[in-house]
């Protein structure tokens, strides 16, 4: 009974963060800040994901936050290599795209 008042408390706090995080994307000054929050809010996620399958006694759902877990990595890869690059594909002639000059 315990841990389960314990558990149903870490999930809040988790929400917390999580929603502090979304602010913190939306307020960010720069790309980067968006970019830290929205990986933040993944791995709360992941966490969120954990807590109730550990409540609900659900061991499948610890695949599912592995699952979310990696798709949360590639896309901050993407995210990332779209805003260094400003896409996601090769050039014309089949060579990696490089970032413009700054001058």
């Amino acid at each position: 009974m315990l841990v389960e008042h314990a558990l149903v408390a870490t999930a809040v706090a988790i929400l917390t963060t999580m929603t502090l995080a979304l602010i913190r994307a939306m307020l960010g000054p720069t790309i980067f800040d968006r970019v830290l929050a929205l990986n933040m809010f993944g791995t709360k996620t992941v966490l969120l994901i954990c807590v109730v399958g550990f409540l609900t006694e659900r061991t499948d759902f610890l695949d599912l936050a592995l699952l979310y877990s990696l798709m949360n990595f590639i896309g901050m890869v993407a995210l990332l290599r779209f805003s260094q690059f400003g896409g996601f594909g090769d050039s014309k002639d089949g060579s990696p795209v490089k970032p413009e000059a700054q001058g």
